[in-house]
């Protein structure tokens, strides 16, 4: 047996818990809270698991803790094992009940979280699931109104509570064929409510020297994506949304890039029953495989 073996035999799923915890959250501190231990227990769990590895999984930073290779390496897996483990728990548990509040985006990443939350429904028939779906710019204020539990979010930036779950690059999408002249103004598409998307992109065209016209306003993103899709209009989409008969337009076509979009998950302060708490874990363990 090689000391590589000798080591890996010393992780148990707690460490993993805690590696999960520190790397979704990028702090110690805060995965104290979330797990109900203080932080140099944290700070302990972390070194056991670096040391039973025998590899660095972090870079210590002054505001907190990044994921270096290996541990990014190692997060899905530590996911994927957390979850088989607490589906062997759910085998003997009593079973949950209650209600979840749940606002879904209509504007991004609507189809993996059905899946999440169809796999919850599966395995904790008695929970009462209400889901809310509408533009997630709405989401922080039904939050903060006691009108959700918890909510999925695109944001440029999170917030100090919010969970991150996938970052992804936005980016111009327009019909396949789409061609206009550079001296007409772009065409847009765009939701007609207050939301970081529209005013990113106003501002992207405008620091670019791009005039614009808002050509569509829709409350969804589905019918932002009919614009694009019949060549009314440009719009700015995460790059997974777009769909077949689009194409990206980026600098070579005249437009600037994009920032990145930042899918969150927050959570009522006010709801902390043992349903809510436990579909924010399926939630973000989902997110997490899938980055896997």
């Amino acid at each position: 047996m090689n000391t590589n073996e000798r080591s890996v035999r010393g992780v148990d799923s707690d460490l993993l818990r805690t590696f999960v915890a520190v790397a979704e959250l990028g702090s110690i501190t805060d995965a104290g809270r979330r797990l109900g231990r203080t932080q140099s227990a944290v700070s302990v769990q972390i070194r056991k698991l670096e040391q039973a590895l025998s590899v660095d999984l972090f870079e210590r930073k002054a505001r907190g803790m990044a994921l270096n290779d290996a541990g990014r390496l190692l997060l899905p897996q530590a996911a994927r094992v957390q979850s088989e483990l607490d589906r062997i728990c759910d085998l003997f548990a009593t079973p949950l009940v209650g209600r979840v509040r749940v606002g879904i985006p209509d504007d991004y990443g609507s189809a993996v979280l059905e899946r999440i939350l169809a796999g919850f429904c599966t395995r904790h028939a008695d929970v009462e699931i209400s889901m809310r779906y509408g533009i997630s710019a709405q989401f922080p204020d039904a939050l903060d109104k006691d009108d959700l539990d918890l909510a999925v979010y695109a944001a440029e930036t999170p917030g100090p509570s919010g969970t991150v779950l996938f970052t992804e690059q936005t980016v111009w999408a327009a019909r396949e064929d789409w061609v206009s002249p550079v001296s007409d103004p772009v065409p847009l598409a765009l939701f007609d409510r207050t939301c970081w998307w529209r005013d990113v992109a106003i501002a992207a065209l405008s620091s670019a020297g791009l005039r614009h016209r808002v050509a569509v306003s829709s409350e969804s993103v589905s019918g932002v994506k009919a614009a694009v899709r019949t060549g009314l209009a440009v719009a700015m989409l995460a790059r997974t949304a777009l769909e077949p008969g689009m194409r990206e337009l980026g600098v070579r076509d005249g437009f600037p890039v994009l920032p990145s979009s930042t899918l969150v998950l927050g959570q009522n302060p006010r709801s902390d029953s043992e349903p809510v708490r436990e579909m924010a874990r399926v939630i973000r363990e989902g997110f997490l495989q899938i980055k896997g």
